[in-house]
């Protein structure tokens, strides 16, 4: 799988040159990839998102980045995705929705690794690579590399890594500290790679890709290691490289100050050698020092004859200084000559956020400070992929079923009861599933109206004047509930706009009210004054400040009843539809609530999106909900919460081959298993069943 500037991602196979298939939805440059399980794959791009892929359909995006996604990462084992981006956070995504962002970064995060199911490595332009916890915790920081950490792979045992960056790099790291530093005769260490024989793999600005071991049966011969040593020594290092700093040759020591030792793997050390400048590297395991190239250029930022510039990672044949307006700082402005002076102007004036009126001064200023130059005259260059001329530049730019005591909606005496018959033989039949895909949605209609109505009169006695209600009024609302199944009989406007004003009620009081709504809202007309397109938005807002973290528990579990309920109705049905995803953040926030009846009210709101579902072509929808049941299934206790959970999954993936992909890649069926070996409870078992057939 390749990414591109062309916005597009590839799939190639080892046996051709063209792309078997070409997955397009990103709206800028695919910058990185990784893959999953059962073919999931996740991309980062410069539109600041990230996308997960699916038999060749993209499923979700993932959406609250600033800047470029510069690094993505997949944990299977919990479901958890993780991108990491130039605003320089981290997210944890799960289910599309981000469970976590962490910060410690101060500059672009540029690789992520996973050690295990809750730690990973990241690295950034801050030159550090930091280990964290999927919970957040920073729990240690690397120190060594000298320019920004573009790249970090595991070795073989799962602990130890390497890394390689812009100070042109490959570094060991064993037990927390660098344990060897491998110099590359190229600017830039773009990638590594470890193999699975232990094998180092790293390419390089230089157009190479280069092979170390420790195997000595794999070493390359002696002359090709000789002349490797010989072109790192020869290396040209710009002075305003950023390991080197700026410096004064006269300061310097001489080569005998050599003889003393480094401090550390990888140090570096600048000596005066004639009117040369030479860079040494401290070996900690040979222990000695190690010349990887000559220092070039000047330390005033102007380059002499035929050497290029270094301006943020990349090289360049001019970097201008260019005084804009009297006590605002110079601004830099980087030129090749095989640049078009008038482009480049341009970039200048968007990145810095100038008037355009500066475009010609600017031009100008480029054309009459290269003159002579030509096309051609320079040095050959590299296209840096990360920091070049066309990168991101941050800141740019009826039947219903009803759950009674004496009435189970899948098992009950409603459900259909196949007919008997007599076996022919005696070869156990495949288990039958009767459970999905549920076609009807789940309702709680059975009510003690006198209790209700009677708490309601009580509570009243204690609300604000602004809000209490008539006797008259608590008369109506009675009415108007006892009316519901009445065919000659509607709800009046009246009676709604009562039940409106005493949804006011204090969040520790309004429990009644909320369940007479929770009747109330399976009526054509109720349903469509709460969930109309006009009104919709205010009571997903009312609903989502009714399930707030400090709100009664009683509370949530009727606004998770009044919702399965309302997708009784169209109206309601399509108003949950669009809302799905703020819904589905209130269940995760309850998913851990310890309470019987609100476990089932909440796995009845998954159950019943999912048979909304069922029948729609929204893998993004799908895989939303098939990480949400998994989510709340880790968590839950309730063997009917948990049944209904289970049938939820089946529906989703009942005759649907991308959501059964997707299930896989989440490793629902471990989840099953684990679910089945510790309930006795026999529909949960055959249902649990009757799921994992359907994920063989």
């Amino acid at each position: 799988m390749t990414g591109s500037n062309d916005y597009n991602i590839n799939a190639y196979t080892l046996d051709s040159v063209l792309p078997v298939y070409t997955l397009k939805g990103h709206v800028n440059t695919v910058c990185c990839l990784a893959a999953g399980k059962f073919g999931t794959l996740l991309s980062g791009s410069w539109d600041t998102t990230a996308k997960v892929w699916l038999n060749e359909n993209n499923v979700m995006t993932l959406k609250g980045h600033e800047a470029t996604v510069w690094a993505v990462a997949i944990i299977p084992a919990n479901g958890i995705m993780l991108t990491g981006s130039a605003d320089k956070t981290i997210k944890a995504w799960r289910a599309g929705k981000c469970q976590q962002t962490l910060k410690g970064h101060t500059d672009c995060v540029r690789a992520i690794a996973i050690l295990s199911e809750t730690q990973f490595l990241s690295s950034s332009n801050d030159t550090t690579i930091r280990r964290w916890t999927i919970s957040g915790e920073c729990m240690f920081e690397y120190k060594g590399h000298t320019g920004f950490v573009y790249s970090i792979a595991l070795l073989p045992n799962g602990e130890d890594f390497v890394s390689s960056g812009e100070d042109r790099t490959v570094r060991v790291w064993r037990d927390g500290q660098c344990h060897q530093t491998i110099t590359l005769p190229a600017q830039s260490v773009w990638c590594v790679t470890c193999l699975p024989n232990g094998d180092i793999a790293a390419g390089s600005s230089d157009n190479m890709a280069r092979v170390f071991t420790r195997d000595h049966s794999r070493k390359a011969s002696a002359d090709e290691v000789e002349l490797f040593n010989q072109q790192v020594a020869s290396s040209a290092i710009p002075v305003q490289s950023s390991d080197l700093g700026g410096i004064r040759p006269e300061d310097l020591p001489g080569k005998e100050d050599l003889i003393n030792p480094g401090k550390k793997d990888g140090q570096t050390k600048l000596v005066k050698v004639g009117d040369n400048v030479e860079a040494y590297s401290w070996s900690q395991s040979e222990c000695k020092w190690t010349k990887i190239g000559d220092v070039v250029g000047s330390n005033d930022g102007k380059q002499t004859a035929g050497q290029k510039v270094m301006y943020e990672g990349k090289e360049y044949d001019y970097v201008f200084s260019v005084d804009i307006e009297e006590g605002r700082p110079e601004l830099k402005l980087p030129y090749n000559v095989a640049d078009d002076p008038w482009h480049v102007a341009q970039q200048f004036i968007h990145q810095h956020e100038l008037s355009q009126a500066y475009l010609e001064q600017v031009a100008n200023f480029i054309i009459s400070n290269t003159a002579g130059v030509t096309l051609g005259s320079a040095a050959p260059t590299y296209s840096d992929p990360f920091t070049g001329g066309g990168r991101y530049v941050p800141g740019g730019g009826a039947g219903v079923q009803q759950p009674t005591a004496g009435g189970d909606p899948f098992t009950g005496g409603s459900r259909h009861i196949p007919a008997s018959s007599v076996p022919m033989e005696t070869t156990p039949a495949p288990h039958r599933n009767i459970y999905f895909p549920k076609t009807s949605y789940i309702t709680f209609d059975t009510a003690n109206l006198q209790q209700i109505i009677g708490k309601l009169t009580e509570l009243n006695e204690s609300i604000a004047n602004e809000y209490k209600l008539e006797q008259s009024d608590i008369s109506q609302l009675k009415l108007m509930v006892e009316k519901l199944n009445d065919a000659n009989s509607s709800p009046t406007l009246d009676q709604v706009k009562i039940l409106q004003k005493a949804l006011k009620w204090p969040q520790d009081q309004v429990f009644p009210v909320l369940d007479i709504l929770r009747l109330c809202i399976r009526n054509q007309f109720v349903n469509k004054c709460f969930c109309n397109k006009q009104d919709g938005a205010a009571f997903i807002s009312y609903i989502q400040q009714i399930t707030s973290i400090n709100c009664k528990t009683a509370n949530k579990m009727l606004v998770f009843r009044t919702l399965c309920n309302a997708f009784q109705c169209d109206t309601g049905s399509n108003l949950l539809k669009n809302s799905r995803e703020e819904i589905t953040t209130l269940l995760m926030d309850c998913k851990s609530i310890k309470n019987k009846n609100l476990q089932i009210a909440l796995s009845s709101v998954l159950l019943n999106y999912a048979v909304q579902q069922h029948s729609e072509q929204n893998a993004e929808a799908k895989f939303e909900l098939l990480s949400a049941v998994e989510t709340v299934l880790e968590v839950e206790q309730e063997d009917e919460a948990n049944f209904r959970l289970v049938v939820a999954l089946g529906t989703l993936t009942h005759n649907d081959h991308d959501s059964k992909s997707l299930a896989k890649s989440l490793e629902i069926a471990q989840t099953i298993n684990r679910l089945q070996s510790k309930t006795s409870v026999q529909k949960l078992i055959d249902s649990a069943k009757g799921l994992l057939q359907i994920l063989q």
